[in-house]
């Protein structure tokens, strides 16, 4: 598949003519209408494109086509910084040359980030900086985040919209105008409404970023609002509607399980990892790998820190296993046990990271379980 893949890599680079990474010209997406001009929304996806396209040509043995990616993620990285940040969050600057487009301008929009909210889920290297990166959340929390959308909704300089969450109810408003601006937003293309309103998989969205950058409470505020709004008493909770009943866009809640689990995987590598942000010392969550799922586990005390992995069905090819150890933690030794027999294994320590590395593949089987401890 690499051949069509680059293909469709190679069509996005030419959709960005001088190649710095940004994109501004026309911009279809989920919001119904072409936008134009520059906006860290579509281009932070841009660069996770081609982030993604360098690791897959990397995969492929596609050097040159690697390097190509990287250096044009690296610049629109730098470019949406230098362009598109306003000192708190990062805006969407419009073409003048197409006023009736529907645009954010100087709003703070939910989706601003979406790009590295994607990389992290699937282990690309980050696409905006950290320190710009948590201002915009921050940002997003302060402005859109409302333990009731109803005074909002009431006193929006843009009129309409849905209302999937309704006066007295909590939620992340899709953007909002802090700085001015709302005014110019409507254009001619009739979708501005849209920023009135409340998406279940924009908030998903929201809350696995800001448990990937260490924002936990703000991330189960936003998770429980959401579920407040779906509890049986009031709507279908297993029907978080948006758009359209049952709309695919609310499944980007597993990306919050797998940002709260700290998940990563390789199949062909043998590659797991897990590195949980909610209660570290005594953590238990499901997984799902290449050619196998079942249980992760980790218990950690004063003296050392365990770790499981129990197939429940397929299988799981492992090589090599990342850990998260306490910050005032050096582990110096790892004991790996599968089948009642001692697995040779070292370890390599970076910071609070561990790899445990076998000495070779090892097939874990349904109902086997391996055992690793760090001391």
């Amino acid at each position: 598949t690499w051949p069509r893949i680059r293909k469709s890599v190679e069509y996005l680079i030419r959709q960005d003519a001088d190649e710095n990474g940004v994109l501004e010209g026309e911009q279809y997406n989920t919001l119904d209408a072409a936008w134009f001009g520059p906006m860290a929304w579509i281009s932070s996806f841009y660069v996770a494109a081609l982030r993604a396209g360098e690791a897959m040509a990397r995969e492929a043995d596609d050097p040159d086509f690697a390097e190509r990616c990287r250096q044009i993620a690296e610049r629109g990285t730098a470019e949406i910084v230098r362009q598109l940040y306003n000192g708190e969050y990062f805006i969407h600057r419009p073409d003048p040359a197409h006023p009736q487009a529907t645009n954010t301008n100087d709003g703070c929009h939910i989706d601003q980030l979406m790009g590295q909210a994607w990389a992290w889920q699937v282990g690309l290297p980050r696409i905006l900086p950290p320190r710009e990166t948590k201002s915009a959340l921050e940002a997003i929390w302060k402005y859109n985040f409302t333990p009731d959308v109803g005074p909002y909704r009431e006193h929006s300089e843009v009129k309409g919209g849905r209302w999937y969450a309704m006066a007295g109810e909590g939620g992340v408003i899709m953007t909002t105008f802090p700085r001015g601006g709302a005014e110019r937003s409507v254009g001619r293309g009739g979708f501005a409404h849209y920023f009135n309103e409340v998406w279940t998989g924009q908030e998903h969205q929201l809350a696995a970023h800001l448990l990937y950058e260490g924002l936990d409470e703000y991330a189960l505020v936003v998770t429980r609002v959401l579920h407040d709004r779906h509890h049986a008493g009031r709507r279908n909770p297993y029907n978080e509607v948006e758009c359209s009943d049952h709309y695919a866009r609310a499944m980007a809640s597993y990306g919050t399980f797998l940002a709260a689990c700290g998940w990563e995987s390789h199949g062909p590598k043998g590659h797991i990892g897990f590195a949980p942000r909610l209660t570290p010392d005594r953590f238990r969550a499901p997984f799902t790998s290449a050619e196998g799922w079942g249980t992760i586990a980790q218990n950690r005390d004063a003296a050392s820190q365990s770790a499981s992995v129990t197939i429940r069905y397929g299988r799981l090819r492992l090589r090599t296993l990342a850990l998260a150890v306490p910050e005032n933690r050096s582990p110096q030794s790892v004991r790996a046990r599968l089948r009642g027999q001692d697995l040779p294994a070292t370890i390599e320590v970076a910071g609070t990271r561990v790899l445990v590395r076998l000495q070779s593949e090892t097939v874990i089987q349904p109902d086997e379980t391996l055992e690793v401890t760090l001391t």
